[in-house]
């Protein structure tokens, strides 16, 4: 898959995942296309060894899979730095 390729699916993955799972997250359109790019790689990760396949191109079940990814890592992000950012 090309760049330009996963810079889009990153994108539209990484707005999803802030889409189904909206909050005081920070960044911009940059932080949230690395948000799906990484989404993509853990959730490609993840449907491998489940036995399906992963991300394969500039498709609907590449962003489903990099979705996945996207919004289990703001899960966990959110987890991690719960504690740290203050309420105002």
């Amino acid at each position: 898959m090309g760049i330009i390729s996963w810079i889009v699916v990153g994108l539209i993955a990484g707005l999803l995942a802030k889409l189904i799972m909206p909050g005081d997250d920070p960044g911009g359109l940059v932080i949230t296309t690395l948000i799906g790019m990484a989404g993509a790689l853990v959730g490609g990760f993840l449907v491998n060894l489940l036995g399906g396949a992963g991300v394969t191109g500039l498709n609907v079940w590449s962003i489903l899979v990099a979705t996945l990814g996207a919004v289990i890592l703001l899960a966990l992000y959110r987890v991690l730095a719960g504690g740290r950012r203050r309420r105002v």
